[in-house]
């Protein structure tokens, strides 16, 4: 892949964040491959914050009642939320950046919440280059030195 303005670069690594639900809803195939494969690869970092499900009754706007089981098998609703991935990327970035770990690198993100530490990280020279599809995450885009979008690549994917 040629990238427009820059001569000199090489491939130096790859940090993977990952959250998790407690228990697994896959039975732990996910943590396990991340774990036992994946960071276990050449130049591959794999950080996992583990995600804690908690009871969350949806608010009905109509009606205005709270439910907080599932009204057809009784199950108490539930939402894991994401705990710590964000702020795990941004302050890595910012540690890579302080240490002149790189100059280039690639966000796989679409989401608005990293444009304030892409445009301070970009104030200071880093260029980083947002991995995104087409139809989602333009602020981030915009914001980048650069985007690659998946949409045209999904295509040259095998397994």
């Amino acid at each position: 892949m040629k990238v427009v303005g820059v001569d000199d670069y090489r491939y130096e690594g790859t940090w993977v964040y990952a959250s998790v639900n407690d228990p697994p809803d896959d039975g732990g195939r996910l943590r396990n491959w991340l774990d036992s494969y994946l960071d276990r690869q050449p130049g591959i970092n794999v950080k996992v914050r583990q995600r804690r499900a908690r009871v969350h009754a949806i608010h009905c706007r109509e009606c205005k009642n709270l439910i907080e089981q599932c009204p057809h098998c009784g199950v108490a609703i539930k939402k894991s939320a994401e705990k710590g991935v964000d702020a795990a990327i941004v302050t890595d970035l910012f540690t890579q950046a302080w240490e002149n770990a790189y100059s280039i690198a690639i966000l796989v993100s679409s989401d608005g919440d990293y444009v304030p530490a892409v445009e301070k990280l970009q104030e200071k020279g880093m260029k980083i280059i947002n991995a995104t599809w087409r139809q989602i995450g333009h602020q981030l885009a915009k914001t980048c030195w650069a985007t690659i979008e998946f949409n045209a690549l999904v295509a040259n994917l095998t397994r």
